[in-house]
């Protein structure tokens, strides 16, 4: 059940699991994406970035695969992260059509930032929750994406995804 002040449609009550995760969607990407503006960061360039923190270097296919966004959302986010300073793409020596990620120095220096707004992000969402309910939301998380992507392709294609 809804616990806020706003006015529930009527249609709820046909998805109200899809209607809580709605909600929990919409309420953790504001705050998260509020926590990265004080980074100068748009919501999903601290992935790409923790992904390169891991292993800078990689090619724009291997970012695509890692962070999941589709292709022109990656572009058009690296783009906007090349222009900020925080990573280069280049050609790469086997192949001058592949282009490759790396960090420069300021994409480095945000380690540590991402890292502290990360764990910000975590203590408040997880703040009212015991261990074993964070435990069930992981869980629960990882079979409803598992359930989604494993719909049948007709599902897929009638969505508008793949």
């Amino acid at each position: 059940m809804p616990t806020s002040n706003l006015h529930v449609p009527t249609t709820f009550d046909q998805g109200p699991v899809s209607y809580a995760i709605f909600q929990l969607a919409r309420a953790h990407r504001g705050f998260a994406a509020g926590l990265l503006r004080q980074l100068d960061l748009h919501p999903g360039q601290e992935l790409v970035l923790m992904h390169l923190f891991d292993r800078d270097g990689q090619t724009q296919s291997e970012l695509l695969a890692s962070v999941g966004l589709d292709h022109s959302t990656l572009s058009k986010t690296l783009r906007r992260m090349q222009d900020a300073g925080l990573l280069v793409r280049q050609p790469a020596d086997h192949d001058r059509r592949v282009m490759v990620v790396h960090l420069t120095d300021k994409g480095r220096a945000m380690r540590e930032p991402i890292t502290s707004m990360w764990q910000t992000l975590e203590e408040t969402t997880t703040r009212n929750l015991s261990p074993q309910q964070a435990e069930s939301v992981m869980n629960a998380a990882d079979a409803i994406v598992s359930s989604i992507n494993a719909r049948p392709q007709t599902d897929r294609m009638e969505s508008g995804t793949s």
